[in-house]
């Protein structure tokens, strides 16, 4: 197919960004939430997610019914993405799309999406690894003009289905120091809030409710793993029981405790994160850290991050929420830095559920 060169040169023009070139179209499908993101030449252009409301009704993500949603979702979603960028199909020069981890259903809809729309454009198609991608959002062009950030840093992913630490020694080269055995920090509020009979997702009705408690009413153990892996399944259990002890007085009764046990359960999935990262600091020698993923917008995680980096100089790298949560821009970007090493698959492209990190 030939592309639109007059438009191209109009779009190439306008914009020098921060060295990455071209059209690039993001999609990203790997559990509840459809995106689609365009960057041109770098740019931002356009950022669209559109979350699945139906989960709610079952306290999580029910794989069957997000295949279904992203099925619904994804036209209308790179739609809105290429109108907000001003860009057309024949515009776009390559295609990224999280190939993994995740739903294998959910993915299967946005890998066949996007190789059928590559092979009828006739551009390269780049997968993307999405836990890796979480780290690379620190990349994305910001509105505010802010660049990216100086390497090597620490990078702290944390959300529903990943905990992880990684080593970010440059953009093209990511090495995972650490990551979860079992649950992830994400699982772990959810099935508390869950056990509160707390609607989904419970992760921030936690956070809102722990500033409201006593964190020295209830203490729950700490897990204390060696090296720099994670541990929240022991957690859980510890929660679990708390709270059936609290239930034997009456369910009046947990009601009133509830902002006491959430700050609990914060506490405990703050203070194993912040502990790892400060091993994890001592032994990479980095001055920097960041935080990726949807529990990174948690406020108490932030806050003692923020204090730690206050007390030991580092410098702390946050993201905006759309940022945080599953998102399509940072897999572009992820996209379009492999693209421009040469690193391009075919369309043959599978998904993959898991991915060694």
């Amino acid at each position: 197919m030939t592309k639109n060169r007059a438009s191209m040169a109009k779009l190439t023009d306008r914009n020098e960004g921060d060295g990455l070139r071209g059209v690039i179209l993001g999609i990203e499908s790997s559990c509840d939430d459809t995106a689609a993101a365009v960057l041109v030449n770098g740019v931002l252009r356009a950022n669209v997610i559109a979350g699945q409301e139906v989960h709610a009704a079952w306290g999580g993500v029910v794989p069957e019914l997000a295949s279904r949603a992203h099925q619904e979702h994804i036209i209308p979603v790179v739609d809105q993405a290429l109108r907000e960028s001003g860009v057309s199909m024949e515009d776009i020069d390559a295609i990224a799309v999280t190939k993994g981890p995740g739903l294998m259903g959910a993915l299967l809809v946005g890998t066949c999406f996007a190789r059928s729309m590559a092979q009828a454009l006739d551009v390269p198609i780049i997968g993307v690894d999405h836990v890796k991608a979480h780290s690379l959002a620190h990349f994305v062009p910001r509105a505010d003009g802010s660049k990216a950030p100086a390497t090597p840093f620490l990078n702290l992913t944390v959300s529903g289905g990943h905990s992880l630490l990684v080593d970010v020694r440059s953009s093209s080269e990511l090495v995972a120091l650490g990551s979860t055995l079992d649950d992830a920090a994400g699982e772990a509020f959810d099935k508390g809030a869950k056990l509160l009979g707390l609607p989904y997702p419970g992760g921030p009705l936690i956070d809102a409710l722990a500033e409201k408690g006593d964190l020295d009413k209830y203490v729950l153990p700490r897990v204390s793993l060696p090296g720099l892996d994670l541990s929240f399944s022991g957690t859980k259990t510890a929660f679990r029981e708390l709270v059936a002890s609290v239930r034997q007085h009456g369910e009046d009764a947990l009601v009133e405790e509830l902002p006491h046990l959430a700050a609990a359960l914060q506490a405990s999935i703050v203070d194993q994160l912040t502990r790892k990262v400060v091993t994890a600091m001592e032994r990479t020698g980095h001055s920097r850290v960041g935080l990726a993923g949807g529990v990174s917008m948690n406020s108490g995680l932030r806050e003692r991050m923020m204090e730690l980096a206050s007390e030991k100089g580092w410098e702390l790298l946050l993201l905006p929420p759309a940022l945080c949560t599953d998102n399509a821009a940072m897999i572009a970007v992820a996209g379009g830095l492999l693209w421009q090493a040469g690193k391009v698959d075919g369309l043959d492209l599978a998904p993959q559920a898991r991915i060694p990190q």
